[in-house]
């Protein structure tokens, strides 16, 4: 079985659409539908339904789907190994990420890393907690940044401990305390993080007992910013999430004082492609002398 008609399958099941797939890995339409059949043809079953809306998985091609993701991992892993073994440094890595990761710690990791490994490519998938563990574990994703809490049966390395702030409009008065009892935000109206987004800021409030009105709920931690910013409400937020909307919003300590353990998630050590294995340990010595503030 060619290789290249299974990376061609599991792009068109990323993308749903033969021209976008074609145009990434260099093959027209008609030979992205000759490839595919003739895939097709080899397995015995139909991969795809064909509509003017796009292209679907079929139930055989859901089926195969992470087999065949797991198989090009380890194919990934393989090329890797053999282009370092000949002094080559080729490859390709994905990695799964926080926003507030991707902002303030990836661009200086990455910028070193592609001055190291030219011709490794990076491609970055931005989510919350729940999607980046299935895309670890779903071979989509070669690892993931992302919080400690609800990472399941991944293996785990820890980089940061990320402080939870009381995040209030921008003319709010300072605590005396400098730091806001966590109880103040019971049956207070209260912007949180959608659950599957975040975790850490549940359980703080769980944890305490305090149940606040939750008026809203977002994925977006920029779009709970700027509600609180126009006073609809208070939230609580991870330090790095805030860090560069102080103009927009104040921010307290809380008491008792609640963090997010910050660190990459994998299925296995053992089979992290050279490139994986490269990243991590330059993101790990990066992240550990840039401590969070």
């Amino acid at each position: 079985m060619d290789i290249r008609k299974l990376i061609l399958f599991e792009d068109v099941a990323n993308t749903q659409n033969f021209t976008k797939s074609g145009d990434k890995l260099g093959y027209t339409q008609s030979g992205v539908s000759h490839m595919l059949k003739s895939l097709e043809d080899e397995l015995g079953f139909t991969l795809f339904i064909r509509s003017k809306q796009g292209v679907k998985l079929t139930d055989s091609g859901l089926g195969i789907l992470p087999a065949v993701r797991s198989l090009l991992s380890k194919y990934e892993n393989l090329t890797q190994t053999v282009n370092e073994i000949h002094g080559i440094e080729k490859g390709s890595l994905t990695i799964a990420t926080f926003s507030s990761i991707s902002i303030h710690y990836l661009p200086k990791i990455i910028h070193e890393f592609k001055e190291k490994y030219p011709s490794i490519n990076i491609e970055l998938l931005e989510g919350g907690t729940d999607d980046i563990v299935s895309w670890v574990e779903n071979d989509i994703a070669d690892f993931g940044f992302l919080s400690h809490e609800n990472t399941k049966n991944l293996e785990w390395i820890t980089l940061a401990e990320d402080p939870l702030l009381a995040i209030m409009p921008k003319d709010s008065e300072l605590p005396e305390s400098g730091a806001i009892n966590i109880e103040f935000f019971q049956d207070k109206p209260f912007i949180m993080t959608s659950m599957g987004t975040d975790y850490d800021v549940h359980k703080a409030l769980t944890t305490s007992n305090v149940t606040p009105n939750a008026i809203f709920s977002s994925k977006d931690d920029h779009a709970i910013i700027s509600m609180v910013s126009n006073a609809l409400g208070v939230s609580i937020l991870p330090g790095l999430v805030v860090k560069g909307f102080e103009n927009q919003v104040s921010c307290y300590a809380i008491n008792p004082y609640y963090s997010r353990t910050l660190g990459i998630a994998l299925k296995s050590r053992e089979a992290l492609s050279p490139a994986a294995k490269k990243f991590i340990k330059l993101a790990t010595t990066i992240i550990s002398s840039n401590p969070l503030r």
